[in-house]
């Protein structure tokens, strides 16, 4: 069976985070949580297996959307990205990635048009395959309690209730930002969003 080239998509939107049972409701998981609700929002199913990610895809705001939640591990994020978009010849401009930010309040968010990887290592991957020209949407998850706290422990731990409450009161609001950055409304979306 032969693979037919598809060029179909015109944005790719990933969600960063660990595979498996284990790191379900961590504060590095914030990418791949933002991006079930979008999905479930948009009637998408995140479920086939392509590209080293669970992929799905479908139309929102009137533009073809790929989303995917890499499975290579937050390290490798980015051998994931780079393999969908050269398959869809998707530019880094219209990819957008949704990931946990420490330095932002859980619940705050940040939309970046660029930017660098700000010490975390599934932006480094992705800017290792593609360039750091790719927008962001950066989800607090608040920052370490004490300075001493392992960066790899605090990462990885869970959010309280108050936290995670507050970070899926923005779900709607992600929603909302993606759909107007799929329309290249950066500066509304940044605006509308930002805080």
């Amino acid at each position: 069976m032969f693979f037919k080239k598809q060029t179909s998509i015109d944005t790719i939107i990933v969600g960063l985070g660990n595979p498996g049972k284990k790191y379900e409701g961590t504060r590095h998981n914030a990418g791949f949580a933002a991006l079930d609700h979008v999905a479930e929002k948009w009637g998408m199913r995140v479920t086939k297996a392509k590209f080293d990610a669970l992929t799905g895809t479908g139309t929102a705001a009137g533009v073809k959307v790929l989303l995917m939640k890499p499975q290579t591990f937050m390290n490798l994020s980015g051998d994931a990205v780079r393999k969908a978009a050269d398959f869809y010849k998707v530019p880094p401009e219209r990819i957008i990635v949704l990931f946990d930010d420490i330095s932002l309040a859980p619940g705050r968010l940040r939309i970046r048009k660029t930017g660098s990887a700000g010490g975390h290592n599934g932006i480094k991957s992705i800017i290792g395959n593609i360039g750091q020209d790719f927008p962001r949407v950066k989800i607090g998850v608040g920052e370490k309690p004490r300075p001493e706290y392992d960066l790899a422990d605090w990462v990885l731990s869970r959010l309280t209730q108050a936290e995670k409450k507050a970070v899926e009161a923005r779900y709607d609001d992600i929603c909302g930002a993606l759909e107007l950055m799929m329309k290249g409304q950066f500066d509304t979306a940044m605006s509308r969003y930002n805080g």
